[in-house]
């Protein structure tokens, strides 16, 4: 039996990485001395999955390693995998490939919990059953007719950043790496047809784009602060899809490299989006131009530890907090002058990050610094007042409080041959 971690998510919630498995308890049954033999096993995996907190937790993703899996049962062949829950039907799932080798990485589903619960669904390497496409809750691609931007959805959220065509329109002449929001009131998703009617910022009924971005941060973009000023690059560069839904959306944007202070900086943000959440985890790469040209040539090992600024765009009316204990910087504002209800936007680094705050004339940041090795992870979310319980500016700090507890204690897993009857 291995026991691992989940990747899981919540209402409003999305968790960290994927899965790592832990190496067995004990070395697979073989033959002994005598010729005895254990039992044969079936191609199925059992997985017992446990919530460890004394609440409910809706729509969490369960995200198990392709290689967790082969353990457990060897030759095990995850592009096959059908999930059946504890009652033995199949339950929508999901596999990924998330370094765009070919091979398949991990296999994810969505189960709700009550608290305290336990529960086993199995995996059958069968007749996999491929999603209708009204199934899909999560789906992002690039707008090569909207000035190359790309954009992003669940079934509750949708957001888009501006590429690199933008730039250079006569138009509409924007540089910014800031993230756009548009709000939603209906699960179905919705880029597509907004994009193909150009007509996006009224809202039928659907929801609309009330959210101004411009040269600010927006929601959750990402700066360095150096002497007191905010370094920001120009907008995406590259874009390239890894996993498009239906459950879960990862994406990868890079940024050309720009000057920080006494560095010069690229960076790669990874994106992931699952069905139901509110959050999107992103992972912020940066890449010291110098170090890297050095190790090229005599292997240095220079290179910049960046302080990152994480931001939300200062519009009129809006309320805003920062805990430094929670490492969340929040804010709630009008739309269009409370006309269209009222917008949450949230950036959080994990449980136990650390993190400051500072301003400018146009944004609230959230200062942390990055890794001397790999990636800073936060959290990017945002909430309207008009499709969500949500309703002021504490309702939407508990949600973060709550995203937070969860990640903290995340759904574990089991995972374990079943044999043969």
């Amino acid at each position: 039996m291995f026991t691992v971690v989940a990747s899981l998510l919540g209402l409003g919630a999305l968790a960290g990485p994927a899965i790592a498995a832990t190496p067995p308890s004990g070395a697979p049954a073989t033959a002994g001395a005598g010729g005895a033999t254990a039992p044969p096993v079936s191609d199925r995996i059992a997985v017992t999955l446990a919530n460890p907190l004394a609440v409910a937790r809706a729509g969490e993703t369960i995200a198990l390693g392709a290689a967790a899996l082969a353990k457990v049962v060897p030759g095990f062949d995850v592009k096959k995998a059908l999930v059946l829950d504890p009652h033995g039907a199949p339950v929508l799932s999901q596999v990924l490939d998330e370094d765009g080798d070919e091979t398949p990485d991990e296999l994810v589903f969505q189960t709700d919990f009550a608290a305290k619960e336990t529960k086993t669904f199995e995996i059958d390497s069968g007749a996999r059953i491929p999603a209708a496409p009204s199934e899909y809750k999560a789906y992002g691609r690039f707008v090569r007719e909207r000035h190359d931007d790309f954009a992003w959805e669940n079934d509750r959220v949708a957001h888009r950043v501006y590429g690199p065509a933008l730039e250079t329109y006569p138009k509409e002449m924007l540089i910014s790496s800031g993230i756009d929001v548009w709000v939603k009131r209906v699960p179905k998703l919705l880029i597509n047809e907004w994009y193909m009617t150009d007509d996006y910022h009224q809202d039928h009924g659907e929801g609309a784009d009330f959210y101004s971005v411009g040269k600010t941060r927006g929601c959750g973009g990402t700066g360095i602060w150096t002497g007191g000023n905010l370094a920001t690059s120009h907008n995406f560069a590259t874009s390239r899809v890894l996993a498009n839904g239906p459950i879960r959306l990862v994406f990868e944007l890079t940024y050309a490299p720009w000057d920080a202070g006494s560095a010069r900086l690229s960076e790669t943000k990874r994106v992931t989006l699952d069905a139901g959440m509110l959050f999107n985890r992103i992972e912020s790469t940066f890449t010291d131009e110098a170090a890297a040209e050095d190790a090229k040539k005599n292997g240095a090992r220079r290179a910049a530890t960046p302080t990152v600024a994480i931001g939300i765009a200062k519009h009129p009316g809006n309320a805003q907090k920062f805990d430094r204990k929670l490492a969340w910087q929040g804010d709630w504002e009008p739309l269009e002058g409370g006309k269209s209800g009222h917008l949450g936007c949230a950036v959080m680094l994990p449980p136990g990050g650390k993190a400051d705050a500072a301003q400018t004339p146009t944004d609230y940041l959230l200062l942390a610094q990055a890794p001397a090795h790999g990636p800073l992870v936060y959290y990017m979310g945002s909430a309207w007042s008009e499709a969500t319980p949500l309703g002021d500016l504490a309702a939407w700090h508990a949600e973060a409080q709550r995203l937070s507890t969860r990640l903290a204690a995340p759904i574990t897993v089991k995972l374990a041959a079943k044999r043969a009857r």
